[in-house]
């Protein structure tokens, strides 16, 4: 588990590591902890931590510094961050998980290595992880993660489709939904996303569509 080494960072607890990197499937097959509620608490990391750049480094009103957030934190920008830092070939799941480790579960991830970092170092633990990895991406790709519904809305309108989002897939529990959702153009499918909000799916989804450059085939 050196995946931290070329950042300059050592947890101390390395079983609160290995907890992090440890997904449900495997934890109730083992008799062990899941990275469930360390993703909890790095979520509020990350979100404060975000909300602190934004604040000290960009001249925007409330609306716009909760938009340009929700883009660095949502789902996809935090499986961007965990390619950079490589940490997926150390994740631990069940047997019936095996080769099933998606966009969902890297993501989660990422929030719980950063619950980590709190607890093992404090804040600026984990601010030193988000200094080397999200700001060079908020810093890059300006909005990289951005509102993919509205992108994809204006494609649309120019060529006036018509557009809508289904839901294909709803499962886990009330309080841990997953949703499936697929973006459908003068009724053909043009992408599909997953996540744990409808909202997140359809951005998701939103974003297949536009990376697959469907609309202007």
């Amino acid at each position: 588990m050196d995946f931290l080494d070329k950042f300059g960072i050592n947890i101390v607890n390395k079983e609160l590591l290995l907890t992090a990197l440890t997904h449900s499937s495997y934890a109730n097959e083992h008799n062990c902890t899941s990275y469930e509620r360390l993703e909890f608490l790095g979520d509020a990391v990350l979100q404060i931590l975000m909300s602190d750049y934004l604040y000290n480094n960009m001249d925007l009103n409330e609306g716009n510094m909760s938009k340009t957030r929700a883009a660095y934190v949502c789902e996809a920008a935090c499986v961007y961050y965990a390619k950079r830092i490589n940490y997926i070939p150390f994740i631990r799941v069940g047997h019936g998980q095996l080769g099933k480790i998606n966009d969902t579960i890297v993501a989660d991830i990422f929030e719980s290595i950063m619950g980590c970092l709190y607890l093992d170092q404090g804040l600026d633990g984990a601010r030193k992880l988000f200094d080397l990895v999200v700001i060079p991406c908020v810093e890059e790709h300006d909005m990289f993660f951005g509102d993919y519904k509205s992108r994809l809305q204006e494609m649309v309108q120019t060529d006036k489709k018509s557009l809508e989002y289904k839901v294909i897939k709803e499962v886990g529990p009330a309080h841990d939904k997953e949703f499936t959702i697929e973006v459908v153009v003068d009724d053909i499918v043009y992408g599909r996303g997953v996540g744990k909000s409808k909202k997140e799916a359809e951005q998701n989804a939103a974003l297949d569509a536009i990376k697959k450059n469907a609309l202007n085939k």
